[in-house]
C-alpha cells in the first residue's frame, strides 16, 4: 500500500503560492475539494495529485477560462479543451483585443486633448454683440441626442426657411431646466442668422439682446462632460471676483459634424458676468 503525503491546507496555500481564501473559493465551486477534512478540528487535507490538478487550473485561467468552464472539463473527465473549445477562446481573446485596443486609443485621445487644452488660453472675457438668432427650444432625452436634433431637425428647417448665417457662423444652447435632470432636458438651441424670418412650428426667431461681460471658457470632450468644465469655470469665477448674470450659453465650435472622435469635439461656455469692484 503507498503511502500518500498530506498537507494542511495552510502548507499546500504556501507551495503552490496561492492564497487559502482562493482554495477555499475553488473548493466552493466544487473545482478543487480537499482529499479529506477531519470531522473534529475542520482541517484540510490536500495530496500531491491535487498539486497537478491545481497547476492546470491556473494555466487554464491565465488562458481565459473561467472557473465554470474548468469545472465542466473536468465535470467532462476530458481536463483539456478540445479544438472546437480552444477556437472559441481564441475568438474571444481577439474581441477583448480589439475592444482593449479602442479603449487605448480613446483614452491616448482624452489624453491628447488634455495636453492640448493645457497648452492653450482656456479662459477669455469676451463681450457677446447682440444678435438675430434662429431659436429651437425642445426637451430632449440626453445630451446625446444634440447632435441629432441640430443635423436632422434644425438644419433642415433653418434651409426650408432659406436663412442665411453670417461667417463664420455662431450656434450655442441654453438649458432651461432648474436642476440637473440626466434625461428630459429642456434646452433652447440658437444659430445666429441675419435677419428676422417667419417663425415655424420649430423654428422662432427672437432679437438677443448684447452681454457685455462674458467668461469664455474651451471645453474639449463629448457634451455629457460639461460638469467637469462647469466646475473649474465656477471655481474661477469665485477666485476672481466675478458675480454671474445670466444663464451661461454653450457654443459649439467643432462636433460630430465635422470630427468622429467625441473627444475632439470644442465647445466654449459663456458665462454672463459682472466685474465686481477689481479690475481685470
Amino acid at each position: 500500500m503507498n503511502y500518500k503525503t498530506r498537507m494542511k491546507i495552510g502548507e499546500f496555500s504556501q507551495m503552490m503560492q496561492v492564497t487559502v481564501k482562493t482554495l477555499r473559493h475553488y473548493e466552493q465551486k466544487g473545482l478543487l475539494l480537499p482529499c479529506e477534512v477531519d470531522e473534529w478540528t475542520g482541517y484540510r487535507y490536500y495530496t500531491i495529485d491535487q498539486m497537478q490538478r491545481l497547476k492546470s487550473i491556473r494555466q487554464l485561467q491565465r488562458l481565459g477560462f473561467s472557473l465554470d468552464e474548468i469545472r465542466e472539463l473536468y465535470e467532462d473527465d476530458s481536463h483539456d479543451p478540445d479544438i472546437s473549445q480552444l477556437t472559441r477562446k481564441i475568438r474571444e481573446t481577439e474581441q477583448r483585443l480589439r475592444t482593449l485596443m479602442e479603449r487605448r486609443e480613446r483614452l491616448q485621445n482624452w489624453r491628447d486633448s488634455k495636453k492640448q487644452i493645457k497648452t492653450m488660453e482656456k479662459f477669455s472675457i469676451q463681450a457677446l454683440p447682440e444678435i438675430i438668432v434662429a431659436s429651437h427650444r425642445e426637451v430632449i432625452p440626453s445630451y446625446e441626442t444634440i447632435g441629432d436634433m441640430c443635423c436632422n431637425t434644425i438644419g433642415p428647417e433653418m434651409q426650408r426657411l432659406g436663412c442665411k448665417c453670417p461667417p463664420p457662423g455662431y450656434c450655442f444652447t441654453i438649458e432651461h431646466n432648474e436642476e440637473y435632470k440626466p434625461t428630459d432636458i429642456d434646452i433652447e438651441y440658437c444659430e445666429q442668422v441675419e435677419e428676422m424670418g417667419q417663425d415655424s412650428a420649430i423654428i422662432q426667431f427672437k432679437r438677443l439682446s448684447e452681454v457685455p461681460t462674458a467668461l469664455c471658457m474651451k471645453h474639449y470632450g463629448p457634451y455629457d462632460r460639461f460638469y467637469e468644465s462647469y466646475t473649474e469655470l465656477f471655481k474661477y469665477v469665485e477666485e476672481h471676483g466675478y458675480r454671474i448674470v445670466g444663464r451661461p450659453r454653450c457654443s459649439y465650435v467643432d462636433g460630430i459634424w465635422n470630427q468622429e472622435d467625441p473627444e475632439k469635439w470644442l465647445s466654449i461656455i459663456q458665462l454672463p458676468v459682472e466685474i465686481q469692484g477689481r479690475e481685470e
